[in-house]
């Protein structure tokens, strides 16, 4: 790979993470007819956990991580419970409670989201083009959460619905946060599994989950740790850091829940929905608006 060019190797990498990112909604769909979504959350992190703790070691960053973990461990604390505890309990209610297609589909409505939250926390302006991008995401919703019955209001899950839209909520919040964040960004993520662990435990004690596990359920989890929580996260952050052009390498997250219907199709057994597709049109066109308008002002 050393005689690719650094946006050469930037695009292997991000396609990387965007073909793992693709198969997350299968994993879920898959693993959450063994496990409840407290248990897959449970045995996610701990294997995330394990691959960024040997990543550290391996780089020889381990001692940073201790002493980041005695100098910010209430922040560490305030982000592992936002993500992964709190963020992935939501998502995985939505995973457990909609069709996999729907409840992703749904979930990439969070940039937008992100956008009009930057609003009050980043002190950002709202342009024309983020409003249009608005409508369009949020168009797709309604038409995917009433499965094309629009004129009636009708959900065919409101719950369902509603645990994916707060989810967009709390990842979006997560990510403005993060940018005040000190922390190097593998110490950080690696910090946040650390204290979410406890409170996962805790959870799931309380609520009665840890006990009665069916084990068909535990590769879709130890998949979920190490690819959707633990390795997908390094491929995107070394294809950003090689790239010349961010947006070049951003432009590919657009594949991902075009690929993610068609694993869910075929290994998932999930029938595509026509709503679906139309609802994901929609949410795409509404990214790519935003997109190109960040580009405009560049």
């Amino acid at each position: 790979m050393s005689k690719l060019s650094h946006n050469a190797q930037a695009m292997i990498f991000g396609l990387g993470a965007v073909l793992l990112w693709s198969t997350v909604a299968t994993a879920f769909s898959i693993s959450l007819r063994h496990l409840s979504p407290t248990q897959l959350l449970l045995v996610a992190n701990v294997v995330s956990l394990f691959f960024l703790a040997s990543l550290l070691v391996i780089k020889g960053e381990f001692g940073s991580l201790m002493s980041y973990a005695k100098q910010s461990w209430k922040s560490s604390l305030f982000f592992g419970a936002i993500n992964p505890f709190l963020y992935y309990l939501i998502l995985l209610q939505a995973y457990n409670t909609l069709p996999a297609q729907e409840a992703q589909v749904i979930n990439y409505t969070w940039a937008i989201t992100l956008s009009f939250m930057a609003v009050p926390i980043l002190k950002q302006r709202l342009k024309t083009a983020d409003y249009m991008a608005a409508a369009a995401c949020y168009f797709g919703v309604l038409y995917i959460a009433t499965r094309g019955q629009i004129g009636s209001l009708e959900f065919s899950n409101a719950s369902g619905v509603s645990f994916a839209l707060v989810s967009t909520i709390i990842w979006a919040l997560y990510w403005l946060l993060n940018t005040k964040d000190k922390r190097p960004s593998l110490v950080g993520l690696t910090l946040n599994f650390v204290f979410a662990l406890p409170l996962i435990f805790i959870y799931a004690a309380l609520t009665g989950e840890l006990t009665h596990w069916d084990n068909n359920g535990l590769w879709g989890a130890i998949y979920i740790g190490l690819f959707e929580m633990g390795l997908s996260f390094v491929l995107w952050n070394k294809a950003l850091k090689l790239t010349s052009n961010a947006s070049q390498v951003a432009n590919l997250i657009f594949l991902s829940p075009l690929l993610s219907i068609v694993w869910l199709s075929q290994f998932a057994g999930e029938p595509i929905l026509h709503s679906t597709l139309v609802g994901l049109a929609c949410i795409l066109i509404g990214l790519f608006i935003q997109n190109w308008a960040k580009r405009k002002t560049k």
